[in-house]
């Protein structure tokens, strides 16, 4: 009986010792995993701007298996939003994406007291410290797409642009865009205005149909503000009025049916860089771009409007993407900061 006893107890303390070496072996590999926090100003599935960069993080991770974890922030104002970086800090997350210009002067300052942690906005090409990275849409590219098809498929020659603000990967989409219109049409012209917000929809609805009673009859907008433009436009259900968007959700929702083609930012490019640069020992102090070049922008019609698209149309857009994919920097877009509305 002693044996016995004696035998049980060794038995335990065996298990015992390889359940506390597998816990710890589990302990190793969890901390292991990036951790990476994102901050956003509206949701995550605005159809538009933040549920862009959600949906890069998830397919980044889904490129990346067990490499790293991921929580976000919504609703996040510049002056809520130190609360949540100050928080992510505590839990020991390791990259924080405040996901918009507007937290520039919030990042800086706290890149500048967390050190160990690296940070990320955008858009944005400017460098604030050794511990960020920005990153930046060259979205003239998506633009000059979108210009293409709009200046085939409009028959009053009057296109109208509703932009959120005149600066950012905004103003090199808007820009774009023109380019794009007066490569096919030059005798076409393009209504440009900004609601000064890049999530009122009211006012982008209000712009639209403005443009619209001034004869466009295909129109174009750029971050989760631009969904109100659409839905001025899907408000027409009879007329030959139509969308060309910057976001490939936008596809899928009710307002969809008026949509020819949309691009959308792969932002799973950035993270992907991100974790790249981690690798290496790179924590900051560079710029990441994003073009066609990098597999930063994702385009695609509408195949419910596919019948619309000319072979005319598809071989310009065929030949620009070409281009586009096959350099970073392409002279079709090259001028795109020369260009003066109107």
């Amino acid at each position: 009986m002693k044996k016995i006893l004696i035998a049980v107890l060794l038995l335990s303390l065996v298990m015992s010792m390889t359940f506390a070496s597998g816990a710890a072996e589990k302990e190793t590999k969890e901390s292991d995993l990036l951790k990476i926090a994102l901050i956003i100003e509206n949701t995550i599935d605005d159809k538009g701007w933040c549920q862009a960069m959600h949906d890069g993080i998830l397919l980044a991770q889904s490129q990346n298996p067990g490499t790293f974890e991921y929580s976000y922030s919504e609703k996040m104002k510049p002056v809520d939003a130190g609360s949540a970086v100050l928080q992510y800090a505590g839990q020991g997350y390791d990259i924080i994406i405040a996901h918009g210009a507007q937290y520039k002067n919030l990042i800086t300052e706290m890149a500048a007291e967390y050190p160990e942690i690296t940070f990320a906005f955008g858009t944005s090409s400017e460098i604030v410290g050794d511990n960020v990275f920005s990153y930046m849409p060259q979205s003239e590219e998506t633009g000059y797409l979108n210009g293409l098809i709009a200046g085939k498929i409009t028959k009053t020659n009057t296109i109208g642009l509703v932009g959120p603000v005149d600066g950012g990967d905004a103003a090199r989409y808007n820009r774009g865009f023109v380019l794009g219109v007066k490569h096919t049409n030059p005798n076409a012209r393009v209504l440009v205005a900004h609601t000064g917000s890049f999530s009122d929809f009211v006012k982008a609805t209000e712009v639209a149909q403005s443009q619209i009673l001034s004869g466009a009859d295909v129109l174009t907008g750029s971050s989760q503000q631009a969904l109100g433009a659409l839905r001025a436009v899907a408000d027409h259900p009879n007329d030959p009025i139509w969308w060309v968007g910057q976001d490939l959700a936008q596809i899928g929702i009710p307002e969809g049916y008026k949509v020819l083609s949309a691009s959308s930012y792969n932002y799973a490019a950035v993270i992907n860089t991100l974790i790249a640069n981690m690798d290496k020992g790179i924590v900051g102090g560079q710029n990441i771009p994003m073009n066609f070049n990098n597999d930063g922008f994702i385009f695609k019609y509408n195949e419910v409007n596919k019948s619309k698209i000319t072979s005319a149309i598809e071989k310009e857009v065929n030949d620009a993407l070409k281009n586009f994919k096959g350099q970073a920097a392409h002279p079709s877009v090259a001028s795109w900061s020369d260009v003066k509305y109107n």
